[in-house]
């Protein structure tokens, strides 16, 4: 009797000596295998969230904030190798006796660039002249048809216009350095003669409006064209 209880008391001490084995065994493997999934889960949600911002997040999204006409300065302004007033004194040199109106960047025919300027002479004769805005060469100036009233009002807006196309667009530059796209000898709604001057910035290729007042260089008001 005493042999089988002694018996039974050992096979009893080694099943719970196995059974505490196991379990101890489980809890290592068990607290193992909350860090192992914790670990691959945590590593794979980090490259998940990361990926969309470092695998082009930023840069598609700053090409898809540029609009139809940044695009389109962004393309054309650095094809042009001749400036503004290089293409201003190449259209009044074409026109014997005249002075500056206008001139604005444009895409000529077959894509090229192309400064589109118009000059008047003293009596608001117009003529509009287009320069190559890589060569510098000048076409032959076309005469605009207006009549003796448009002539002299032109004439005197230039009489009265003491500020010259040239200072005015430093005026602007002074303000925002860019490049000048367009300059515009204009009235505006207070009948005053102004300079309106384009001034394109390649960091974003905004385009900023100036008007500037013919008369003493005073910038009269200021747009931001983000279009």
């Amino acid at each position: 009797m005493t042999k089988r209880v002694r018996g039974a008391g050992i096979a009893v001490c080694a099943v719970a000596a196995a059974g505490a084995l196991l379990a101890g065994c489980g809890d290592d493997g068990g607290g193992g295998g909350k860090e192992n999934s914790a670990s691959p889960s945590a590593s794979a949600a980090a490259p998940s969230v990361a990926a969309p911002s470092a695998s082009g997040g930023e840069s598609s999204g700053a090409s898809g904030q540029m609009t139809e006409d940044q695009r389109s300065r962004k393309a054309l302004v650095p094809q042009a190798k001749i400036s503004y007033d290089k293409a201003l004194k190449a259209a009044t040199e074409a026109v014997a006796d005249s002075k500056p109106v206008s001139v604005e960047l444009k895409r000529g025919a077959g894509g090229k660039p192309e400064w589109h300027a118009k000059v008047a002479a003293s009596d608001g004769t117009e003529s509009a002249v287009r320069v190559d805005a890589v060569t510098g060469k000048a076409d032959k100036p076309r005469t605009e048809n207006e009549d003796g009233d448009d002539k002299k009002k032109l004439a005197d807006r230039l009489g009265r216009a003491s500020v010259t196309a040239r200072q005015a667009a430093d005026t602007a530059t002074g303000k925002k350095s860019g490049t000048v796209t367009a300059v515009e000898l204009d009235t505006n709604d207070q009948k005053k003669e102004i300079w309106s001057v384009d001034v394109v910035t390649t960091n974003d290729w905004n385009k900023t409006t100036y008007d500037v007042d013919a008369t003493d260089r005073k910038v009269l008001r200021e747009h931001v064209d983000r279009d």
